[in-house]
């Protein structure tokens, strides 16, 4: 499907959800491909997926019930340039838009049909949306989470969908995903830290979402256990891990270590 092939509102809500960004995500899934000579042309179907799948996750995100937010990207949340009920329908398209996507990815059958169960798997109550649900219980909670607790649970809320992304091509190419699962477990988690960086740090024209929310809500976040500067060595930390665990791919992974280096130097 085509968002901008249709007049229904729900589908315009959804085009305008999946605007903006990094592109974090759907840049991991090609240049995983990269690395076995797969074309870009056969893996932007799995590109694409990643994207509209962190999009849903991003409208349910910011409804009321949720977090929130009336900010994302820099522009108004979907349930705010709507409402509630298009933000949920269109969340829910994107939803259902990433799996007809990554079925599309040319690589053999049984490939396809692995990426799409382990995208279902990362998405659900085993990844993003039981990191959420921890995240959520955690904040009526009367007992602060751990640093433990808390890696484990954006383990599953950040790092499950960058994993993915990471450990695409191999998937697609039928290799072990092991040194590229490796990778994206680091890089998930550095990223998520240095959310909780530009949410002490950052600016909300240059962040493009509300900032200081954790801190005002009193929530335990990487920041809150090891101090800013505590944060960014361990994030910093993690990305030599990261890169560390792209070594057998040689030279051809320089692009994922920059990668890797944006993740704890970006603005937003």
């Amino acid at each position: 499907m085509a968002l901008h092939e249709t007049e229904s509102e729900v589908a315009r809500a959804m085009l305008y959800a999946v605007q903006g960004g990094k592109g974090l995500r759907a840049f991991l899934v090609i240049e995983s491909a990269l690395l076995f000579g797969i074309a870009r042309t056969h893996a932007a179907p799995a590109a694409a997926a990643i994207e509209a799948l962190h999009s849903y996750s991003l409208v349910h995100d910011d409804l009321p019930c949720m977090d929130d937010d009336d900010l994302r990207r820099g522009k108004p949340t979907v349930h705010r340039q709507w409402d509630e009920t298009i933000a949920v329908l269109a969340g829910d398209g994107l939803q259902a838009l990433a799996f007809e996507l990554v079925l599309q990815t040319v690589c053999p059958a049984e490939r396809r049909i692995h990426l799409a169960r382990s995208l279902a798997d990362a998405a659900g109550v085993r990844g993003m949306v039981g990191g959420q649900m921890r995240d959520i219980a955690a904040e009526s909670s009367d007992r602060a989470l751990s640093l433990a607790e808390i890696t484990a649970l954006q383990a599953g809320k950040t790092g499950a969908l960058i994993s993915w992304a990471a450990s695409a091509g191999a998937c697609m190419a039928g290799q072990d995903q092991g040194a590229l699962r490796h990778y994206g477990d680091r890089l998930g988690t550095a990223f998520q830290i240095a959310d909780d960086v530009l949410d002490v740090e950052g600016d909300v024209q240059a962040v493009g979402k509300a900032v200081g929310k954790d801190a005002g809500r009193g929530k335990a976040t990487f920041v809150s256990h090891l101090g800013v500067d505590g944060a960014k060595r361990r994030a910093s930390d993690l990305v030599a891990e990261a890169c560390d665990a792209l070594s057998v791919y040689g030279e051809k992974a320089e692009t994922l270590r920059q990668a890797a280096r944006f993740v704890i130097s970006r603005r937003n």
